[in-house]
């Protein structure tokens, strides 16, 4: 597991932002991108929300795909729910970061892993709310300081499990955006890769001053080291743990 060196550590603080609770706007492959400039949402605290819940036996199996049972025949005398507990033994711990990248080539990343938090009104305008294990409603949120957007050149947002068992296809998973003026702005992690242990997921970037939002969905089998790579951040990574868990 891998965390960046160099990062505020404080996480006392909580935000508020505003954002349409009744729309939104669904990010997929076929609509990848949308620009906040455009919706009016380039002020303020733009929250970044982690959620998710576990699979049932049902999704898991795809039991209503047709030939399933074919492969599987013996499935045909088992019950439902002994199906469903059977499969959902596993509790995944997932955990929201951001790589980020200012105008003056500063380069860091926020997370939950070595306790790397960021700052909101300083660089580098990014912090993280806190640390959720079991994907409760609130999830896990990072706030982004739009007010001082001309610093921001990129950001990636990307979504790692920390106990380092692959489980994405064992979740359904979602980050919601939502800005200070606007509708939300949702992305499901809806792909199956059932070895996969990161994904990234929306990248953020201030081109001559447009800050636009892309779906990125990309899921890879190492850690942050390899989304650095994908990404050409250029961060040296090493191993690290949690501290301060909630």
């Amino acid at each position: 597991m891998a965390f960046w060196h160099g990062l505020s550590r404080d996480r006392n603080t909580q935000f508020d932002s505003g954002g349409s609770l009744t729309n939104a706007i669904d990010l997929t492959k076929r609509r990848p991108t949308v620009s906040l400039a455009k919706q009016g949402a380039e002020t303020g605290n733009l929250r970044v929300n982690l959620s998710w819940r576990m699979r049932n036996g049902s999704d898991l199996e795809g039991r209503a795909r047709p030939g399933s049972l074919l492969r599987h025949p013996l499935k045909l005398f088992t019950p439902d729910a002994v199906q469903a507990h059977t499969m959902s033994m596993v509790n995944v711990d997932l955990d929201i970061g951001c790589l980020y990248e200012l105008a003056d080539g500063t380069k860091g990343v926020v997370q939950p892993l070595g306790g790397f938090f960021g700052d909101l009104n300083g660089p580098p305008y990014v912090k993280l709310s806190g640390d959720d294990r079991f994907g409760s409603p609130s999830g896990e949120t990072i706030y982004v300081n739009l007010d001082h957007r001309e610093q921001i050149k990129r950001l990636l947002f990307f979504v790692y499990i920390y106990d380092q068992t692959p489980a994405f296809d064992r979740t359904r998973a979602t980050m919601t955006l939502f800005p200070s003026n606007g509708p939300r702005i949702e992305i499901q992690l809806d792909e199956r890769a059932p070895q996969a242990r990161s994904c990234a997921v929306f990248s953020l970037e201030n081109v001559k001053g447009e800050l636009t939002v892309r779906r990125e969905v990309r899921f890879v089998y190492g850690f942050q080291s390899e989304l650095d790579r994908m990404y050409g951040w250029g961060l040296q990574w090493g191993r690290g743990t949690k501290s301060g868990r909630s």
